[in-house]
């Protein structure tokens, strides 16, 4: 099965997190969504809190500023580790996006949006 591009701007760059969800960590590029913006989320869910050590999670939603951008890194990862991310991301619903790079990545973000 092919890699598929996953963008993260939050808790899926941390060691912790990348060990729970894929079992090892996984190296990444640096890379931006443009004309997004980010701001801070309580989760709820005991299992992400527990993952991630914090309730506060950085979520993302277009701006209405062409300026706005998220940093955040691009990686390649597989078709199983897509859906143990998908586990892991209950408040965020999955969509594609475009990144500084050209690259289309999947990224998590508001479901409201």
């Amino acid at each position: 099965m092919q890699d598929v591009f996953l963008f993260s701007y939050g808790t899926l760059r941390l060691a912790e997190v990348q060990l729970a969800l894929f079992g090892r960590e996984v190296a990444g590029t640096p890379d931006a969504m443009l004309g997004w913006r980010q701001r801070m989320i309580e989760i709820t869910d005991p299992e992400v809190i527990a993952k991630s050590g914090t309730r506060w999670h950085p979520m993302v939603e277009p701006s209405d500023c062409g300026e706005d951008a998220v940093e955040g890194t691009l990686f390649r990862i597989s078709a199983q580790d897509l859906a143990n991310a998908d586990a892991y991301e209950v408040d965020y619903v999955r969509r594609e996006v475009q990144l500084r790079s050209g690259v289309t990545a999947y990224v998590y973000g508001d479901p409201e949006t």
